[in-house]
């Protein structure tokens, strides 16, 4: 199985998780180019090669309208300078913490949905950037005492956090890991200061962002965990834990842009794992009192909370009535989450669990050029066999953009497919 394994022993930000996934891939400055093609406001992404504690990696530089934010900008207009990485998200509730003489404006959710929107990515980094996101402003939400919607992001900070996402999302989205596998992640320690005093840290949204994941503290004194770091792992890992045993095929180390006695970075490490096949759990329970549209209701729960598949099969109760087996397919890790949702979305009194091992085939994402523009395809591969699809986000856009049957547009597309590797 094709798996990611993220090093989080000196924390995580998100320009160092993107510079990490960044030095996985062979072709970086091409990426990169593409990067700064996708017309994100005033951005522009560079590289550079990185020492730390004799460990060379990449540091990623976003520059905004050509100038680099720096703490001390951030400190003099919010009071809050960071300490770990090159990241500057800062999500504020009603107050903007602005003072007289830096009159910054600011962005909320409803603007990221905007410039998200306008991205030239494909459908599943659009919504993989905008899940990241709910989850900052979800926790500035509740660290602030305000409604989800009152959150603001500080413009520069805003532009430099959505081109580190882009990033990571895209980079996930190319190298199309099948698990994401975690480290406990170390989040620092001490006190940082920001518009509203000195906090503890980990800071609370990202302490919020964390719940439920391993994290530790230690010696040093420093935020090594923000906000954008923690949303992001959260959105991908699979699970969070020591590293599988796996066959290694590519490193990649991303680097912050502070000193410490340790190296300030992410490291990734790209490989197969040595068993193809993963243990996933299957809940079923029979329904017979329940309407089309309420199943209906309970799958879309179940799917947008993790399920690896739910479905449905016709079934014969008991005095002879029609009714329907519910299976659901999720890990083992989310076995819990889903027996509850089960029980709150259905009219079950009963659950049996079924444990089984899968096998899968290895799946890439590509973007293929055609004389319709780009289409991103699913390549699976494994056994002796290879498949493609492609994704239906782009066909079903480019059918209502011009005109055509779904059914005629995958006509022309494998027409007019160029080669790809």
């Amino acid at each position: 199985m094709k798996t990611l394994y993220l090093d989080c022993g000196m924390g995580a930000a998100g320009d160092m998780l993107a510079a990490a996934l960044l030095e996985l891939l062979p072709n970086q400055d091409g990426f990169l180019a593409e990067l700064n093609g996708l017309g994100i406001p005033g951005i522009t992404v560079t590289r550079e090669a990185s020492v730390k504690c004799g460990i060379q990696g990449t540091h990623i530089t976003v520059k905004v309208n050509g100038k680099e934010e720096s703490e001390e900008m951030h400190a003099d207009a919010h009071g809050h300078g960071h300490s770990h990485g090159q990241e500057h998200e800062h999500t504020h509730g009603q107050e903007h913490f602005c003072d007289g003489a830096h009159a910054h404006h600011h962005s909320g959710m409803h603007d990221i949905e905007h410039i998200i929107g306008k991205l030239p990515v494909s459908a599943k980094v659009k919504s993989d950037i905008l899940s990241v996101y709910s989850l900052i402003a979800e926790a500035e939400s509740h660290a602030h005492g305000v409604p989800v919607a009152e959150i603001h992001f500080h413009e520069v900070g805003t532009m430099d956090a959505v081109a580190d996402v882009t990033a990571t999302c895209m980079l996930m989205e190319r190298l199309s890991p099948e698990q994401v596998v975690v480290s406990p992640v170390h989040v620092g320690s001490g006190h940082v200061k920001c518009a509203h005093g000195i906090l503890p840290v980990p800071a609370p949204a990202t302490a919020y962002i964390l719940r439920d994941i391993p994290i530790y503290g230690g010696g040093i004194k420093s935020e090594l965990c923000t906000p954008t770091g923690a949303a992001l792992l959260k959105h991908f890992a699979t699970k969070f834990g020591d590293m599988p045993v796996m066959r290694t095929a590519a490193i990649g180390y991303g680097m912050g842009k502070k000193d410490f006695s340790a190296a300030n970075c992410v490291r990734a490490l790209l490989g197969e794992t040595e068993d193809s096949g993963d243990t996933v759990a299957e809940l079923c329970c029979n329904l017979d009192d329940m309407t089309a549209e309420a199943i209906g209701f309970a799958q879309e729960q179940l799917f947008a909370a993790g399920a690896l598949d739910v479905y449905t099969i016709p079934a014969q109760m008991k005095k002879s009535r029609p009714g329907i087996l519910l299976s659901v397919l999720c890990r083992e890790a989310d076995k819990e989450r889903m027996l509850r949702l089960v029980f709150q979305h259905t009219t079950t009194l009963g659950v049996r669990e079924r444990i089984s091992r899968r096998y899968t085939l290895a799946r890439t994402t590509e973007s293929i050029p055609t004389e319709l523009g780009k289409v991103s395809a699913k390549i699976s591969t494994g056994y002796g066999v290879t498949r493609e699809k492609y994704e239906y986000e782009d066909v079903a856009r480019i059918a209502r953009e011009r005109g055509l049957s779904f059914a005629d547009v995958i006509t022309r597309i494998r027409r007019s497919e160029k080669p790809h590797g």
